[in-house]
């Protein structure tokens, strides 16, 4: 396993260019650049939060910041799992010619989703701080939160992109089912509302929440989450990137045959 990452290591020029690419490829000619990733939680944090503090009588200024933070995770989710599954489809011609590691593909997708994740979560941050005030002690935890979503995020890639190789109805099932896990994530609602009902209940078992708690807490609540929340997300890390490294090492060698 070190030797393979050692390889990707050696091929980061080769990567990063790729991401600079994408990035390069998708903003040219934009009047806003990258600013149009923070336009999409900008907006719909807008319209719901005008409708959910109408309608249910929240304190706007306590529940937009919540909002805010929450589409932002939430889009750095839908842009991992959606564009893994063609994250090998699209690094095709590369493949053909260059011999790299093929973990570095699906890489390129998720450094492209932190970029604008990274963008996007400053700005939660800037609005917190001048809304509430922020502590900087606390926010020293979302880094070990980034790391373990950068992992989370490239191993999910893999996962999909192996698995849309030779299945092709892969990416609109993930769709599918990233429309329930949405709802199933307290996004929109605070976990609270749910207290101890079936969904409550629920929530417990859901992968993503203790993600989502590592980066809403030390942000909203100027407070760190507990340790088990770390080593939670850690667990999951962890049985996510031994599944990928186990499919890779299987399939690497196969995958353009597939393609």
């Amino acid at each position: 396993m070190m030797a393979y990452l050692r390889a990707v290591w050696t091929c980061r020029f080769f990567w990063l260019s790729l991401v600079r690419m994408d990035l390069r490829t998708r903003y040219r000619g934009s009047f806003l650049g990258m600013g149009w990733s923070l336009l999409n939680p900008i907006v719909m944090t807008t319209i719901l939060c005008t409708v959910v503090t109408t309608l249910f009588n929240e304190d706007p200024w306590h529940y937009a910041p919540f909002l805010f933070a929450g589409l932002t995770f939430w889009n750095y989710v839908l842009g991992v799992t959606q564009q893994g599954c063609h994250c090998f489809r699209l690094g095709e011609s590369y493949i053909r010619q260059f011999p790299a590691p093929m973990a570095i593909y699906p890489l390129r997708t998720v450094l492209g989703c932190a970029t604008h994740f990274c963008l996007a979560l400053t700005l939660v941050v800037v609005v917190v701080g001048s809304t509430r005030g922020v502590s900087f002690v606390p926010l020293l935890g979302l880094f070990p939160a980034l790391l373990l979503l950068l992992i989370m995020g490239w191993s999910v890639a893999v996962l999909l992109g192996l698995l849309n190789v030779r299945f092709r109805d892969t990416a609109h099932m993930t769709d599918i089912v990233l429309q329930v896990l949405f709802y199933a994530t307290p996004v929109l609602y605070p976990p609270q509302m749910l207290g101890r009902s079936r969904l409550g209940m629920m929530l417990q078992i859901n992968p993503i929440m203790p993600f989502l708690r590592m980066l809403r807490e030390p942000i909203l609540n100027a407070e760190l989450p507990p340790l088990t929340v770390y080593l939670a997300g850690l667990a999951i890390v962890a049985a996510f990137a031994g599944a990928a490294a186990t499919a890779l090492r299987y399939q690497e060698r196969r995958l353009i045959f597939n393609l």
